[in-house]
This record gives structure tokens, C-alpha cells and sequence, in this order.
């Protein structure tokens, strides 16, 4: 009789993928999801690139890759990354990943060991905080303000935790929270990182997805210790089921980091990487990413007036991009029971506890997503969620 390693024994499955098996059902309204609008995918772009590529030379597509990566993709993410963000320089390597999850998952294995600690922001996504449990880690909370992690938290959670290996942020609309990381409180979460020996992961997926508000510069871009591991993907502004993101890496963790991608897939899709090389040759990527600008910018605002007229009693933090907003219900209301009646209505929603570092502790937040629903379906959805909310009084 087989049995489980016990790193898994005590392993859930994804709240968020649990809760997705009951949006087919016919009405369903998904506010559970997180993947992006299907009207901001580039479907013509896509299917043109792809038969250009399998007419032209298909067994290049179809061969083993490198497993650093596509070199032409890796140039033009090296190149972009500057030119748009100021990440990278001559002391980092770009490496191409199978989605950003796979980021998390590299470092982890090539940070810490069993037993490490990893500090997250409280609450965190919930695809890294059970990646960082499956290697055994143990997971130490940090709260996050208005404007992203509490730092004076930050600097205890360190002093509290000597086996700490990493920091782990989304610094810009984070999942689940929506808030955005302040420049003052990046700077200072750096400065702890380099006081204290720690790397900074620094988790990226949302940053082109901005409706509102001036960019923030990245916690990479003033990375002079060589200590910052930058995570982007490309599921959010090309598509999800192409699995393509990308890590830049100091050069002294690359060689580490490529046999930890070895051992995990050997490499990341060529086809798929082929396919986002020639999107940047091709076609003007920024431009691409302004027009869906405007998708997420309409979605958002319509959800936010949304839960202003129909859910004036919940709180929320409106956020400057991203695709989650996390809304915090009265404290009357039992989270977990207020979520079983939304899906009486038809409504599906994230319950809050699925992103804490304890799960079973008391939560009364919900995560919405606002990318996923037709404008129709979010309007109705929070009008739903305002019903039910009445019936609590």
C-alpha cells in the first residue's frame, strides 16, 4: 500500500480552483476567477503567428529548447524590461519560465530548505503560498496598509524568524489585497532585505494592467546587491494558456536556477516562446497593452460603482490596476455562510480565508473579480451580493 510524502499529506487543494468546478453551471455568475478578459486576447495575432512559424521552419518549434530559454525572446524581454521599467542589467539573467507559479517554485527550491521560514504579505496568492508549503516551508504573515506591506510588522516578523530565506511580494495590485506597494515602503523593505541576508521575490504578473495612478518603480530597478528576484508573465496581457513568464535573476543564483528549472520541465514551450517573440517583432506590444488598459479601466470602475450603490457596507481598498478587488464584509456577517448563500444565487466568490497563512483562522473578507464577467454579469452579480448581505439584518 502506497503512501503520500508528508509534505502533501497535510496539502488542500486551490480554494480558487475548487470553487471554479461550480461556475459552469448554467447562470453562474464567476466573480471567482482570475484570468484576464477573453476580449483583450489577441486571437488573430496569435493564430497568424503560430501558422507562420509551423509554414516557415516547424521542426525548430518542435525540438528540444534550452532550458534558459528562447534566446531571441530572452534579447527582446532584456531589452523591454529596461526600456520600460528600468529592470535588469549586465549583473542579471533573464530566464524564460512556464508561468510565473514556476518562479516561485525555482526560488523556493534554490533559496531554503524544509523547515525555512518565507515572509509573505498577509493575505498573499494563494498558487505561491501553497507552492511554498508543498517544499515545506513555513509561512510567516505580514499585514498590508492601504499602501501595501507594513513595514515596522516586516522588520519584527524578521527579528522573529532567523530562519527566514525570502521575502515574497506582489508589489503592484497584489493578489488578493489590490493595494499598491508605496516607493517609500519599497525602498525600506530593500533595506531590511540587505540588513538582514534575505532575497526579495518580487512577484510582477499585474504591473502592465494599470488603469489609474503613475507607475511605481520596481524593488529591482535599485537592486545594487544582486538580492532581487523579479517575476513577469506574459498570461495577463497576451494569454494565460500560452504559459510563458520570465525570471531576471542575479547571475550569481542563474546557474542554480536554470538545473532548478531542469529538474522541473527541462524547458519551457518553444512553440509558445516563438510565438511571444514575434508578437514583439511584429506587433506594437505597448500599443496592445494601452487598449486593454481600457478594458480593465471600464471593468473596474463599473464593479467599484457597483458595490458603492448595491454593497454600501462593505469596505474596499479601489485599486490603481490589476484584476482583484478585496472586500471586506461587515463584521455581522459570517464569511463562509455568506459565501454558501451567494452561490444559492448563483453568485460564485473567493472566500478570504483561502489566501491567509492560517486558513482556519476568522476572516471576513471576499475576493471579486472584475476581468472574467461580462459588464452585464457584474452588475447584476453585486446586486445579487447586495440582497444577500440585506438578509444578515
Amino acid at each position: 500500500m502506497y503512501t503520500l510524502s508528508d509534505k502533501f499529506t497535510s496539502m488542500k487543494p486551490s480554494a480558487v480552483r475548487e470553487i471554479l468546478k461550480v461556475t459552469s453551471q448554467p447562470g453562474m455568475i464567476a466573480f471567482a476567477g482570475g484570468s484576464p478578459a477573453v476580449e483583450a486576447f489577441p486571437c488573430e495575432e496569435v493564430t497568424r503567428l503560430s501558422a507562420e512559424i509551423l509554414n516557415e521552419n516547424p521542426v525548430s518549434a518542435l525540438v528540444y529548447g534550452v532550458s534558459e530559454g528562447y534566446d531571441p525572446l530572452r534579447n527582446t524581454v532584456k531589452n523591454w524590461l529596461k526600456q520600460r521599467e528600468n529592470v535588469g542589467t549586465d549583473d542579471d539573467s533573464v530566464i524564460i519560465t512556464a508561468g510565473g507559479t514556476q518562479v516561485m517554485d525555482i526560488a523556493t527550491r534554490i533559496l531554503s530548505d524544509k523547515g525555512d521560514t518565507v515572509i509573505c504579505e498577509e493575505p498573499s496568492f494563494i498558487g505561491s503560498l501553497n507552492c511554498f508549503r508543498s517544499h515545506g516551508l513555513k509561512l510567516a504573515g505580514v499585514p498590508i496598509d492601504d499602501d501595501g506591506m507594513n513595514i515596522e510588522a516586516l522588520e519584527k516578523v524578521i527579528a522573529e524568524n532567523p530562519r527566514a530565506k525570502f521575502i515574497y511580494t506582489i508589489p503592484n495590485f497584489q493578489n488578493p489585497g489590490g493595494t499598491t506597494l508605496s516607493l517609500e515602503k519599497r525602498r525600506a523593505m530593500y533595506e531590511l532585505a540587505k540588513k538582514n541576508n534575505l532575497v526579495i521575490v518580487e512577484d510582477n504578473p499585474y504591473g502592465n494592467l494599470r488603469v489609474t495612478g503613475e507607475d511605481v518603480p520596481a524593488i529591482k530597478s535599485f537592486d545594487t546587491e544582486g538580492i532581487v528576484i523579479y517575476a513577469g508573465s506574459f498570461s495577463k496581457i497576451l494569454a494565460p494558456g500560452i504559459r510563458v513568464a520570465y525570471a531576471v535573476v542575479p547571475k550569481k543564483m542563474a546557474g542554480p536556477f536554470t538545473i532548478g528549472k531542469q529538474v522541473s520541465d527541462v524547458h519551457t514551450g518553444v512553440l509558445n516562446q516563438m510565438i511571444v517573440a514575434r508578437w514583439f517583432d511584429e506587433y506594437d506590444v505597448n500599443a496592445h497593452i494601452e487598449s486593454i488598459r481600457k478594458i480593465y479601466r471600464r471593468k473596474l470602475n463599473l464593479m467599484c460603482d457597483s458595490l458603492d450603490k448595491y454593497c454600501p457596507e462593505i469596505r474596499y481598498v479601489r485599486p490603481e490596476g490589476g484584476l482583484f478587488i478585496w472586500a471586506k464584509l461587515p463584521d455581522t456577517v459570517d464569511m463562509l455562510d455568506y459565501v454558501n448563500r451567494l452561490l444559492e444565487k448563483k453568485v460564485a466568490v473567493v472566500p478570504g480565508s483561502a489566501f491567509m497563512m492560517d486558513d482556519t483562522a476568522p476572516c471576513s473578507y471576499v475576493r471579486l473579480n472584475f476581468s472574467t464577467p461580462s459588464d452585464e454579469s457584474i452588475v447584476e452579480g453585486v446586486k445579487r451580493m447586495g440582497e444577500v448581505l440585506a438578509s444578515y439584518k
